[in-house]
């Protein structure tokens, strides 16, 4: 005996943003429902009443559920009516929540479409700084440094790159110089406001470790200068006669240390110096 084929039942996601949010929620929630024949349609950036009577109209004639994120109260309560008029199954996913937290919180939604995946200033200074410290790390682009926001300076496996990222994602331009045995430093790095240049050291036991695992890592023969604990310490005295050299660099010791907890240490120390704001975010 045949049987009507089973269609896919309709669901219209319409928001004045981009619909994710929306479009997520609905599947999520369809995830609980076993054998559903479902088609999930979003139109994002629905902000004019004809838009959306145009939608409910679709909706209508296809017998459609239309969900809707729509943070515009005129826009919600258009939505409403016309749910009403045509007959249409709406559900408002968003207008519950905003009104128990302006409850909570004692204040009126801006109503502001897209806010969530807006790129604001912050969005774009990350971006850019991210950028830099890429062409800047380990001493790649010299010529730059009197541009970065932070300069670290220290020999290899002091943290310098994965803590020059970590500042990176937190709007700052870094860069960072690394120290070898008996090479000068870069002359653009004295050029460099010294309240923004950091020495980074640690402790030679902990450094060989470091240089050994990353040797190991490598699949290559051990370094005989890179790991050899006497050179260790000639570099780690090298780096240290330049550091005392610049007393107004901060030395920090990374030995133990993880990237977050060195990253404070310095924010602290721009904030006391008047470089930064008291939360860190940003330059002055």
């Amino acid at each position: 005996m045949s049987t009507e084929p089973r269609l896919p039942k309709p669901i219209l996601v319409l928001s004045d943003g981009t619909g994710e949010t929306g479009e997520r929620m609905v599947r999520a929630a369809l995830q609980q429902f076993s054998g559903h024949l479902v088609h999930v349609r979003t139109y994002a950036h629905i902000t004019s009443p004809e838009q959306l009577r145009s939608w409910f109209r679709v909706a209508a004639r296809q017998g459609a559920t239309v969900v809707t994120t729509l943070v515009d109260p005129g826009m919600r309560n258009h939505a409403v009516g016309m749910s009403k008029q045509l007959g249409v199954r709406h559900l408002d996913i968003i207008a519950d929540l905003l009104d128990v937290l302006g409850s909570y919180l004692e204040l009126e939604p801006s109503g502001t479409p897209g806010l969530l995946h807006q790129a604001d200033e912050s969005y774009f200074r990350r971006i850019e700084a991210v950028e830099f410290t890429i062409k800047a790390d380990d001493g790649k682009e010299p010529r730059s440094l009197g541009e970065a926001d932070i300069v670290l300076v220290g020999v290899s496996r002091t943290s310098k790159t994965p803590l020059s990222t970590y500042l990176a994602h937190k709007g700052y331009k870094v860069g960072n110089v690394p120290i070898v045995l008996d090479q000068q430093a870069p002359r653009p790095l004295h050029d460099v406001d010294d309240n923004r240049v950091f020495g980074l050291t640690i402790d030679p036991e902990a450094l060989q470790e470091i240089r050994l695992a990353r040797i190991r890592s490598m699949g290559m023969q051990r370094h005989v200068n890179y790991c050899d604990m006497d050179y260790i310490l000639a570099e780690l005295e090298y780096a240290n006669t330049l550091f005392l050299g610049n007393r107004q660099w901060p030395i920090i010791n990374v030995t133990g240390k993880a990237v977050e907890e060195t990253a404070a240490t310095i924010l602290g120390i721009l904030n006391d110096r008047g470089l930064i704001g008291p939360t860190g975010d940003g330059t002055l």
